[in-house]
């Protein structure tokens, strides 16, 4: 039975009802007075505006072209593991097409949608990974037009590691504008003429709550909550690797939960003392306190099958296994969003640059749900054709089971074809009648 060393003070939620209401409130204006709502907007946020969201392209390579050259090579090693690791995906991917009947071909094709929305974060960190995870990626899928959306904190520029991560991932299209107001023009389609079929990136609780009401009308990648890790550490496990890991997600943000699980005592102890002084030796450890303070967990488990029941029960965004026996962990765990196996393999590497994408389920969301990936803007469609040797058997199931079912117009759908392609043969086109005893 697990047993709480520290346990939560908190459970990861914001004021929804009240982040509703703003968001509602904005996609009401939008709807209604469309590209005057946006210019009425940022006139009032920002001074001397000078009413530009779209930037072109040289203007996007000018900006990034100021980083230095290593934040270049970095950016760009970066880029090619994921948009690499994205087209391997799109590899594995298959159309095919099978007769199970003779004359009954059915099959699958998989077609990107037509236009994708990438948001790319702008707040307490400049995110040109994020940049990457997300426009990469759509072009892996061969999505024909991609538009790309991060704020500007004076109206005018964008960080330029991000104008350089757009740069080499190279949308169609490139705007200014951030959280509700940049999630509804990709949604609308609002100064591109080209409404997006999927809008995926991280954002804040706005952005957030913007795809949630506008899903339907939409797709999106993942319903969005706080960043959150698990580590899974047995007595192997360096207890200040396992306190580095914690505190280097829960600088994320003041409500992103950090929680071990591990069978050894010994090790939880440890890395509860060691917290406190990592996350204290951090330039701006407010925030990780916060996070650590409100959200942070160790559980203590007999043993590995425990921790392995607790993790799948958290479904957690990151899981990171520090222990022995890899294997028996990758094959064992069932829910997570990314998996990070080994004390060489930390959380961070995947937000950054390992190649696997950064944007994940959160919310217990991995129980149903994988992160972005190349599926997210493929259409897995189906297809069928029949010569009319194989009516004589579907025609015949068809309309008998449309019967049972009750459903006459669906039978002399087949029917008539029955009659047509077989006008000498005898089928049964009685319409069922079951008696109800």
């Amino acid at each position: 039975m697990s047993t709480y060393l520290k346990k939560a003070i908190k459970t990861p939620e914001t004021d929804e009802s009240e982040t509703r209401e703003i968001v509602e409130r904005i996609l009401k204006d939008v709807r209604e007075n469309g590209e005057e709502a946006y210019l009425r907007h940022y006139g009032k946020k920002f001074k001397d505006w000078p009413q530009k969201f779209i930037l072109t392209k040289e203007e996007i390579a000018k900006g990034g072209a100021t980083v230095p050259e290593q934040v270049k090579e970095d950016l760009k090693f970066a880029y090619d593991q994921v948009y690499g690791f994205a087209v391997k995906q799109r590899e594995s991917m298959l159309e095919f097409a099978t007769e199970l009947y003779p004359g009954v071909t059915i099959g699958q094709r998989l077609i990107p949608c037509n236009c994708a929305g990438c948001y790319i974060p702008g707040g307490r960190f400049a995110h040109a990974a994020s940049a990457i995870m997300s426009i990469a990626t759509a072009k892996a899928a061969g999505v024909p037009f991609v538009v790309a959306v991060s704020p500007s904190h004076d109206g005018k520029t964008i960080n330029p590691a991000i104008l350089y991560s757009v740069s080499l991932c190279n949308p169609d299209v490139f705007m200014m504008m951030g959280a509700t107001h940049a999630i509804a023009a990709m949604a609308y389609g609002h100064f591109t003429g080209k409404p997006a079929d999927v809008i995926v990136g991280p954002g804040n609780r706005f952005v957030a709550e913007a795809k949630r009401i506008l899903f339907g009308k939409i797709g999106i990648d993942v319903f969005a909550g706080p960043t959150e890790t698990l580590v899974l550490a047995d007595k192997t496990a360096d207890p200040y690797i396992v306190a580095i890991d914690l505190m280097s997600q829960a600088e994320h943000g003041y409500d992103s939960p950090v929680w071990l699980v591990t069978d050894s005592k010994e090790v939880g102890e440890k890395v509860m003392a060691l917290m406190p002084q990592v996350i204290a030796d951090l330039p701006n450890p407010e925030v990780a306190e916060v996070s650590w303070r409100d959200y942070g967990e160790i559980v203590l488990c007999s043993d590995r099958e425990e921790m392995a029941r607790v993790n799948d029960d958290y479904a957690a965004e990151h899981v990171q296994v520090i222990a022995e026996d890899l294997d028996w962990w990758l094959k064992t765990l069932t829910n997570y969003g990314s998996l990070f196996l080994g004390e060489g393999c930390t959380v961070p590497y995947g937000d950054k640059t390992s190649g696997t994408n950064h944007i994940l389920p959160t919310k217990k969301a991995a129980r149903y749900s994988g992160g972005l990936s190349v599926g997210k803007f493929i259409k897995t469609v189906t297809y069928q054709k029949l010569t009319k040797e194989a009516n004589r058997k579907i025609g015949a199931v068809a309309s008998r089971i449309s019967r049972i079912e009750g459903m006459e117009g669906h039978a002399r759908a087949a029917d008539v074809r029955l009659r047509k392609y077989f006008p000498d043969e005898k089928f049964d086109f009685e319409v069922y009648d079951p008696k109800i005893t």
